[in-house]
């Protein structure tokens, strides 16, 4: 019997799961899932006599180490943050790692150790990053093998809320993703090629800059750059490429009022503020604003951002409660900790709301001195707060990727992403299987 260890018991576990429990009879699989909350990690199992939950904490080295010891296969969904604490102790006691998250420095780190172990580290293999490396390179690679050259790469990925769920919601968006990575995305600056040319867009310009995606049968979109597209270039073997940008996906008019958030100074993670205790949600945006001892809140906003009192974007902060008098409920805390906690009050999904995944790809090539043009797309939808499409794309490729393992169907070693055939052929097949697949379009 192979032993499967899942760390982490958190909203984006609930799919991976799943799959792995539904497969380890047939498989010969025990599944044990550790979590920091053992209880988390028991609601996670439910009944399945083929899985075992444990307290796990990276932190505490004798059970870390025992717990690792004894799998064959370890999935990391723990903070991105601990993922080479985790290799680490898999590298020592020879143990193939999977993630969902992008490599590190400090996992890049120990590629030459995890080689000479024998050990595959494989990261980057969930939905953003993960499929849209998977899908992308298996239309790259079709390209080339008809002789085509790539001058024109762009992918925009987004976690959204279904057209049905939470109709009078006018950012059209939920947290289906760890919250602080929302409030804190595009901190670093994106960079990007554009006509041959490197272009940069830093944090304060962001939300400005935009891209339109059209997606058949589900409409517009904007997109924002992602911090490095470059990378991407050797990643995808597309050196000579004219463009190259990796971004994320949001309803249109999101971009528009996120950056008001942003220009105020209410992301900001790197000091604490002074009264959290005693502050109000309007409190919170009145600090990043002029004294003023006639205008209310609202009106000093209007004028600093020159925007409508009844406008879109107004409309959007009004309905996240910005403007309420309810006291926060945080004791202390820096501007986006603040940010986080009053809008997950709106923006945390209801037991009946259903997330809605958009990825969109598009691909300019050179084909026997004819320019070809192709849009992929992929959508997949939740079932529930709980078996979210986030959960699904996040966690069915790492729990393919882990039965891949464990036949040993992969043979990379060291610290990877699958943009090799090996793996995202097979993972790309089975999740079509599963109802999650790329429709490709050659625009005329």
């Amino acid at each position: 019997m192979k032993t499967i260890l899942v760390l982490g018991a958190g909203r984006s576990s609930s799919a991976l799961i799943t799959y792995l429990l539904q497969r380890a009879a047939s498989h010969e699989w025990k599944i044990v899932v550790g979590d920091v909350s053992e209880a988390a990690a028991r609601l996670r199992i439910g009944g399945s006599t083929r899985g075992h939950a444990i307290m796990f904490d990276i932190h505490n080295e004798e059970k870390s180490t025992e717990a690792i010891r004894t799998a064959d296969v370890v999935i990391s969904l723990m903070p991105a943050h601990l993922h080479h604490l985790v290799a680490k102790l898999c590298i020592v006691h020879g143990k193939h790692l999977l993630n969902a998250s992008y490599v590190s420095p400090e996992m890049q780190a120990l590629h030459n150790e995890a080689l000479s172990k024998n050990v595959l580290l494989l990261n980057e293999c969930g939905l953003d990053p993960g499929i849209d490396h998977m899908s992308a390179m298996q239309v790259i690679e079709n390209i080339k093998e008809q002789g085509g050259k790539l001058l024109t790469f762009e992918s925009f990925t987004g976690g959204l809320i279904s057209p049905e769920t939470d109709p009078e919601n006018p950012w059209r968006y939920k947290f289906t993703w760890n919250p602080r990575n929302v409030v804190m995305a595009g901190q670093a600056t994106a960079k990007f090629l554009q006509e041959g040319q490197f272009k940069y867009i830093p944090y304060q310009q962001l939300f400005k800059r935009l891209t339109k995606v059209s997606v058949p049968g589900f409409g517009d979109y904007e997109g924002y750059a992602n911090r490095d597209s470059l990378k991407y270039i050797d990643t995808y073997g597309l050196h000579g490429i004219r463009n190259m940008l990796r971004g994320t996906l949001r309803n249109v008019g999101y971009c528009a009022a996120w950056d008001i958030l942003a220009q105020l100074g209410c992301c900001d993670d790197t000091y604490p503020m002074e009264g959290v205790a005693g502050m109000t949600h309007r409190d919170f945006l009145n600090a990043f604003l002029n004294y003023d001892s006639q205008l209310m809140v609202e009106e000093k906003l209007c004028f600093t951002f020159r925007i409508l009192p009844n406008g879109p974007e107004m409309k959007r902060l009004r309905w996240s409660g910005l403007f309420d008098r309810e006291l926060i409920g945080l004791k202390e805390g820096t501007p986006a900790q603040v940010l986080e906690h009053i809008l997950n009050k709106k923006w945390r999904l209801n037991p009946g709301d259903k997330d809605l995944i958009v990825m969109w790809h598009k691909f300019v090539y050179d084909l026997n001195g004819n320019k070809k043009e192709i849009h992929a797309s992929l959508t997949a939808t939740g079932d529930d707060a709980n078996y979210t499409a986030m959960a699904k794309t996040v966690g069915l490729p790492l729990g393919i990727a882990a039965r891949l393992v464990l036949e040993n169907k992969i043979t990379s070693r060291g610290v990877c992403i699958p943009t090799v055939k090996e793996i995202y052929e097979p993972v790309l097949t089975e999740l079509k299987t599963l109802g999650i697949s790329l429709t490709e379009q050659e625009i005329h």
